[in-house]
């Protein structure tokens, strides 16, 4: 169909791009068009799309306290932004639906623009959670494909892209999993911040509030402490036990352990808890000794160095340290490389 200045050539392929579009049409103006179909037929011309457009793409990295909203326009981030956090196991599907009716009555993001919905999120590990994620998505973002997925898959992506290895999440809670390049092989068991998160910032902060009260840390760190706290067993107890999320308020008191990693009781403090998350989310995998191990979060971000020690200590060597996802999976979806990845 041709119009004054304009041709609109029809193209749709059925690789694993026409999740992007039923049918896709490309203005081109009328002078290179005719130079252009002694190039390339319909077929050549299709594939030479898929290799070469980026379509946007929305990616959000979703803890229990923040949502990150990243907009991916081919290679390059048009908009970036926070929210609060949703987690499905704890919070209202419509607490979700208004965040994102919050963000469009904003104009933050245009729902028509948008191709893909990649949605990285703590609570997805259940089929049943990832579902009602998708139905808000799909509900807003009508014109795209919606993918929902759990935040390991996250640390996966944005850490090993399509390569082999072990990534691992070390930040309020703690996880890791065994990934080929393309799917989660093998997984630990993760038992939340009850019995499990070996490693993690609640275990760190756990550990800590335990020697103060216990009466195990040292005298010039119990003086620290109490300066940097004001902390009575009472009032520890009822924000415990009777207040929302826990496994914060223990991981709060991480901190203190990041200021004083160099003093030598938190120092073996510190490499006794790391020695337990290697042994229960690490050593298990056969192959662990031959794999690059990566990892995600804040605690291995703030304790490299110590858990830099940890890993070689059981010949094993750190890769590669990201503080959050994000900055790994703007890399994962904007490089070329990884464009049609899903």
């Amino acid at each position: 169909m041709l119009h004054d200045r304009f041709e609109l050539v029809e193209v749709a392929w059925l690789s694993s791009f026409k999740e992007f579009v039923e049918q896709f049409r490309v203005p081109i103006m009328s002078k290179r068009s005719a130079k252009l179909k002694k190039t390339f037929d319909l077929l050549h011309f299709s594939v030479f799309l898929r290799d070469n457009y980026l379509p946007m793409q929305l990616i959000l990295d979703v803890g229990s306290t923040k949502m990150e909203w990243i907009v991916l326009d081919e290679n390059a981030v048009k908009q970036r932004f926070s929210t609060e956090g949703f987690n499905p196991n704890y919070t209202e599907r419509q607490y979700l639906e208004d965040t994102v009716e919050s963000v469009f009555k904003q104009k933050l993001v245009s729902r028509e623009s948008i191709h893909f919905v990649h949605y990285y999120g703590t609570g997805c590990g259940s089929e049943q959670n990832c579902l009602l994620i998708k139905e808000v998505f799909q509900k807003w973002f009508p014109n795209a494909d919606v993918h929902v997925t759990h935040d390991l898959m996250a640390a996966c992506h944005a850490l090993l892209g399509h390569e082999k290895g072990i990534a691992c999440i070390l930040g309020t809670g703690s996880n890791s999993c065994c990934f080929d390049g393309e799917t989660i092989r093998e997984k630990a068991v993760s038992l939340g911040y009850l019995v499990g998160d070996e490693g993690s910032g609640m275990h760190i902060g756990r550990e800590v509030v335990k020697a103060y009260f216990y009466g195990f840390m040292p005298e010039d760190l119990k003086r620290k402490f109490d300066a940097e706290y004001h902390l009575e067993r009472t009032d520890f107890i009822n924000r415990l036990y009777h207040e929302m999320q826990p496994s914060r308020y223990l991981a709060s008191f991480a901190k203190f352990a990041g200021q004083n990693q160099n003093d030598p009781y938190i120092r073996d403090l510190l490499k006794g808890i790391f020695n337990t998350f290697l042994k229960v989310f690490i050593l298990r995998f056969e192959q662990c000794k031959l794999l690059k191990i990566s990892f995600v979060g804040s605690v291995a971000f703030h304790f490299q160095e110590l858990l830099k020690e940890s890993l070689a200590e059981h010949g094993l060597m750190l890769s590669e340290v990201m503080r959050t996802p994000s900055e790994g999976l703007i890399r994962y979806y904007g490089d070329s490389k990884y464009k049609n990845a899903t």
